[in-house]
């Protein structure tokens, strides 16, 4: 019999989620069934979406859920040979029985060399945000100038690059002087510690006095109340996060954006990746070939040990990260 390990919910966060939050618990798997297959998680994703869809998808004690890159071990299902590795929504445990079903595998042409990681990462669900939400709703165009918050992270950094391919000028905002040398490394043109400056207002304005054609928002808060009073006409923003938002026990308030929105005739958008699901194996394919072109670049931050998941996850909206917060087995 295999042992699987899981963390478990224990109740829903107040304010931001703790160690006590979460509960590590084993159970035996029972063998497995016609058309079941085993899996084994190598990687797991912590991502931002976590903290508030927790409270509306998931029960306290419920596993806490999560996509990871996952081996088959054993399988009575033809169509998964043990050996295979799938990207799955297992959530935080060890091992897990499937039908096959909601389980993907990787592209066929992934190379041995890149990290399967990768998978979750740059050429997975955070690669497909970035690229589906910059190119279908900003829409940029060689030339414009684009915005993006949290740019070290997961999504912005692939943000940028790919706006940065598209021939646009691209300006970044993060959170330590070490993340803002790292957007210079993979080739931002503009990044301030929002951190450290005096003035949001006046570090934007410095950075692209012109304004900004695009902004691929993933903070909210008090960041996108200042971006938008520095939009160009006409402009479009993406709003792909609020991670500003997500601890917060009592809504803000905030100023009010339709003067802002009306005289400048700005379009705003928020969106769920789920959106083009249909098309993830087109924008994969692409997005895997920009990595081994060295036209997109990736940084992985690595936690080891599945023990160290909570830990992990916790950093990650802390923004202890640089690029995919990732934790391995």
């Amino acid at each position: 019999m295999v042992v699987s390990k899981s963390w478990t919910m224990v109740k829903h966060f107040d304010g931001a989620p703790k160690p006590e939050d979460f509960k590590l618990v084993e159970k035996e798997l029972p063998a497995l069934q016609d058309g079941e297959i085993l899996l084994e998680t190598d990687f797991w994703s912590v991502d931002p979406y976590m903290r508030p869809y927790s409270r509306r998808h998931l029960k306290e004690g419920d596993v806490m859920m999560g996509a990871q890159v996952a081996r088959v071990i054993e399988s009575k299902n033809s169509a998964f040979p043990v050996g295979g590795y799938h990207v799955t929504q297992g959530g935080w445990t060890t091992h897990f029985i499937s039908d096959g079903k909601g389980i993907y595998p990787l592209l066929s042409e992934w190379p041995e060399s890149l990290p399967k990681s990768l998978a979750v990462g740059a050429v997975g669900m955070p690669g497909l945000t970035a690229y589906f939400g910059l190119l279908e709703i900003c829409k940029p165009k060689k030339g414009d100038v684009v915005l993006v918050n949290c740019a070290a992270g997961a999504v912005g950094s692939i943000v940028g690059q790919i706006a940065k391919l598209k021939g646009c000028k691209v300006v970044g905002s993060a959170g330590s002087d070490d993340k803002i040398q790292y957007l210079k490394e993979i080739g931002f043109d503009e990044a301030f510690n929002y951190k450290t400056v005096s003035s949001l207002d006046e570090a934007l304005k410095k950075a692209s006095p012109e304004g900004y054609d695009c902004f691929f928002d993933n903070v909210g808060g008090k960041f996108s109340d200042a971006a938008l009073l520095q939009m160009k006409e006409f402009g479009r923003i993406a709003v792909c996060g609020a991670i500003s938002m997500y601890n917060n026990a009592t809504p803000p308030t905030g100023p009010y954006i339709q003067p802002t929105m009306l005289f400048k005739q700005l379009r705003m958008e928020g969106f769920i990746v789920l959106r083009w699901a249909d098309r993830y194996q087109g924008g994969q394919k692409e997005l895997l070939q920009w990595v081994l072109e060295g036209k997109v670049k990736y940084h992985e931050h690595i936690t080891n040990g599945f023990e160290n998941m909570p830990a992990g996850f916790i950093g990650m909206l802390n923004g202890e990260n640089t690029g995919k917060a990732i934790i391995k087995a």
